[in-house]
């Protein structure tokens, strides 16, 4: 997912810092409240990617504590949240300047149709809807440390996953001289750890001991993990169907969609009920997404499983010299896919009704089983002969041990 970006000034790229703020959950650590510098010495600007979440405001109030003159940037990629309440928590905890920035639609056409385009999955399960978040957050945040003049940024993934690796990556592709500096890594190694921190300096959080989970909610789908989630054995609690209906309760007549492609993407949606049409990106996006969630599609539980690991299905960094290679071949092995389909969409399910296409390769009377057409039966015979060499040969040989 290879995006243009305005390059940082080699002046900004010089004094830009990595600051990893990272929570850890492999152990415990009580001394929560770290030793608070002079107040009026200040160790420099620094651009923190925040939420509002458990996470951000602990960090933003730890560097705050640790003398740091901290900017809050906070994407809107569809979260549906209160940012003007974001905005007054993000001040109150102690932020000098607060950035909300609606990336939505850039969001939509630069990542998530790009990963339509390539069937791209992890382990061929997971869809990526967080992982696509990270370059479009980290580019803007990069942003706003070149417009700013900060000397820092700083985010706060866990240190188990791939958050960390995927905003650092963005930013060391824009901004080349940046480092990590590790003395941020100890503090607190695990949620409850933020949460007493929390509980001490009066931040208020959403997250509870009995609904400790971690949520990540954005444009393409809401995820959630942690807590009771990581054993298989426990049951998916109902308040996690928030951005779409349970199934169960889902409508039992289903709404009929006529989807338009161009080029591996949709261009334009009409409701065969109503004959409404939605057709720029944002707002199909959006429309689909309401359908989608009226009839509880889109529910996927994605823990790993006993078996051996089949591996990732591959695609580069999006920050990496071989992206560059690969987003134009994965446009133009689209630019065929091209046409209509028509898909139902109840109880969960989605399926294809009919479909057509100038562009197919379809070709009817070479399907058919009642025309012959170009097709002469007797070409299979060669490739039959062949194939069915080795099976003879095998039989041949089984039979002759058996005589022994």
């Amino acid at each position: 997912t290879k995006t243009p970006s305005p390059a940082l000034s080699p002046a900004t790229a010089a004094r830009a810092r990595v600051v990893h703020c990272t929570v850890k959950t492999d152990s415990r650590h009580r001394e929560l409240t770290p030793p608070i510098p002079d107040a009026m010495s200040s160790k420099g600007s620094m651009v923190l990617a925040y939420s509002g979440g458990l996470d951000t405001s602990c960090i933003l109030v730890w560097l705050k504590e640790q003398g740091y003159d901290v900017t809050a940037y906070l994407a809107n990629i569809g979260q549906k949240e209160d940012f003007e309440e974001a905005r007054k928590k993000a001040l109150k905890l102690g932020a000098k300047k607060v950035f909300i920035e609606d990336v939505s639609r850039e969001f939509v056409e630069e990542f998530i149709w790009a990963a339509i385009q390539s069937s791209a999955l992890y382990e061929d399960c997971y869809l990526l809807g967080t992982s696509l978040t990270r370059p479009c957050i980290a580019r803007k945040k990069v942003e706003t440390v070149q417009r700013e003049g900060a000397k820092y940024v700083s985010h706060s993934p866990t240190g188990k996953g791939n958050d960390q690796v995927q905003f650092e990556l963005i930013c060391y592709s824009l901004a080349p001289q940046m480092k990590r500096m590790p003395e941020f890594y100890n503090w607190f190694k695990g949620r409850s750890d933020l949460m007493e921190y929390a509980k001490q300096h009066g931040i208020p959080i959403l997250v509870t001991p009995k609904n400790l989970w971690s949520m990540d909610k954005n444009l393409m789908h809401i995820s959630y993990e942690a807590g009771i989630l990581e054993n298989p054995k426990n049951k998916v609690p109902p308040g996690l169907y928030t951005k779409i209906q349970d199934p169960a309760k889902a409508p039992n007549t289903p709404d009929i969609l006529k989807i338009q492609f161009k080029k591996g993407v949709p261009v334009k949606v009409t409701s065969v009920k109503d004959g409404t049409t939605h057709q720029t990106s944002l707002e199909l996006f959006m429309y689909l997404n309401e359908v989608a969630g009226k009839h509880g599609v889109g529910f996927l539980p994605s823990w790993r499983t006993s078996s051996p690991d089949k591996g990732p299905r591959y695609l580069p960094d999006p920050s990496s010299p071989e992206c560059e290679f690969v987003r134009p071949c994965i446009a133009k092995s689209q630019e065929p896919a091209e046409g209509k389909v028509q898909v139902p969409v109840l109880k969960g399910q989605v399926y294809i009704l009919d479909w057509e296409s100038p562009l197919s390769l379809s070709n009817e009377e070479l399907m058919s089983m009642n025309v012959q057409g170009d097709y002469e039966l007797i070409d299979d015979t060669g490739f039959i002969n062949i194939n069915s060499l080795r099976l003879k040969e095998y039989h041949c040989l089984q039979s002759k041990v058996t005589a022994r």
